[in-house]
């Protein structure tokens, strides 16, 4: 969410941001902020001059019954009676207009950075910079859950029947996969100097509109039925909403935490056959990490960000790249984003595995996380968050990055100590 006070100085540079995102129709939702703001304030400035007014005629009352002159007195009073009724029909005025303010001011995008490439979606995204060789090798590389199968490491079968699509049975050695690469993420980032933690799988709904757009909100997040509750969609959610109606020192910044949760999604619409098997699924696990800090600091905190995750894909010998998230594809919310894809020597392109974002004042504006400075001036954080890892989804990478002619998959030398030394997995 935007500060208002953007519109009422330079609404152009709103409307101009708007338009880079191709989402016209909210053009004259800022014209209506501005004819509300200006009503609001109006009415604000009235409310006080008959508050005042209505204090100097109380002293006059008072002095008046002193005197005795109870019939003057009483025709103040009166007129005192018909202040409090306009009173409260201009703050009736306030409240419905400064309501609908919110509303609108919910629903205006973020102002993107200037190095966010203008684009109408994802297909106009622009490739940054590939990390390592990508190798297709003189094998056939089979679809990744037939590789589990493989390796006795998976059953869908039975989880459609438990759960239905979109559900999954890891097994074995694959299951130990999973957890090792998450274990792995979590120490690679306590390196980092990261803060580990769990946090809550729900969230309130207050906390679920301060960290996402309502689009957002309908296409990912399951709400639990009878209670004011949603299943989170990844961990960022629940440890920005950690900070809600903070006031943190400026001394203390940055707060940088990695986090570990299930994540649960709709995963809205038709997929094609590339997304099928652990690819796009409701339920799955992730290593998260966000940062709180100063304004002028975020843009160097996002660089740090995405190279962690590049650097931690390296490390298990899979070969990524960077793209920037063109104005499209961006959410309302964001700044700017850019997506980590890793290679798939099988489809013989890049998927996405990551995304980091910064989120500039946006979620602390809504959420009402402040700073203090050392002038003892509060004012609103920004907030930041990037995907460390994401399994099942990364296992893909992982399999077919690592497979070899004999069927085998090789386990890289930084998840052996997680995976009990094995140096392959096997049927």
């Amino acid at each position: 969410m935007i500060d208002i006070k953007l519109i009422r100085e330079d609404p152009e540079i709103v409307k101009e941001n708007i338009k880079k995102k191709f989402q016209d129709d909210k053009l004259e939702l800022v014209d209506e902020v501005a004819r509300l703001d200006e009503e609001v304030r109006k009415a604000q400035t009235q409310a006080d001059d008959l508050r005042n007014q209505r204090n100097t005629i109380s002293k006059e009352i008072g002095t008046l019954m002193a005197q005795g002159k109870k019939e003057e007195a009483e025709d103040l009073k009166k007129k005192v009676g018909e202040f409090a009724d306009r009173l409260k029909e201009l703050e009736e005025t306030e409240n419905s207009h400064a309501e609908r303010i919110r509303e609108i001011m919910m629903t205006i995008p973020n102002i993107i950075d200037e190095k966010v490439p203008i684009g109408k979606d994802d297909s106009e995204n622009v490739e940054v910079e590939k990390f390592g060789d990508p190798v297709v090798p003189d094998f056939e590389v089979p679809y990744h859950t037939e590789i589990m199968e493989s390796v006795n490491g998976i059953d869908l079968d039975a989880a459609g029947k438990v759960a239905g699509s979109g559900f999954y049975y890891l097994i074995g050695d694959v299951a130990r996969l999973h957890s090792a690469i998450l274990s792995y993420a979590r120490d690679f980032m306590i390196d980092k100097g990261f803060t580990y933690c769990i946090p809550p799988y729900m969230i309130r709904s207050n906390v679920v509109t301060g960290v996402m757009s309502f689009k957002e909100m309908d296409e990912m997040m399951y709400k639990i039925e009878g209670e004011d509750l949603y299943l989170i969609g990844t961990s960022e959610h629940s440890m920005i909403g950690k900070f809600i109606e903070s006031i943190t020192p400026e001394e203390d910044l940055p707060i940088t935490m990695t986090s570990y949760s299930p994540c649960f999604r709709k995963e809205k619409g038709a997929h094609g056959i590339e997304e099928r098997g652990v690819y796009r699924i409701h339920q799955f696990e992730k290593q998260e990490m966000i940062v709180i800090c100063k304004p002028e600091d975020s843009r160097e905190w996002f660089d740090r960000l995405w190279k962690n995750t590049v650097e931690l894909f390296r490390s298990m010998d899979i070969p990524v790249r960077t793209l920037e998230c063109c104005s499209g594809d961006l959410a309302d919310l964001k700044v700017r984003s850019i997506d980590v894809e890793a290679w798939s020597p099988r489809q013989k392109k890049y998927f996405e595995v990551g995304s980091c974002s910064n989120l500039g004042d946006a979620q602390a504006r809504r959420l009402k996380i402040r700073v203090q400075g050392a002038d003892k001036q509060k004012y609103f954080a920004h907030t930041l968050n990037n995907t460390v890892v994401a399994p099942p989804r990364m296992l893909i990478a992982f399999l077919e990055n690592n497979l070899q002619a004999d069927g085998t998959v090789r386990i890289p030398e930084v998840l052996r100590p997680y995976m009990g030394g094995h140096e392959i997995l096997q049927g």
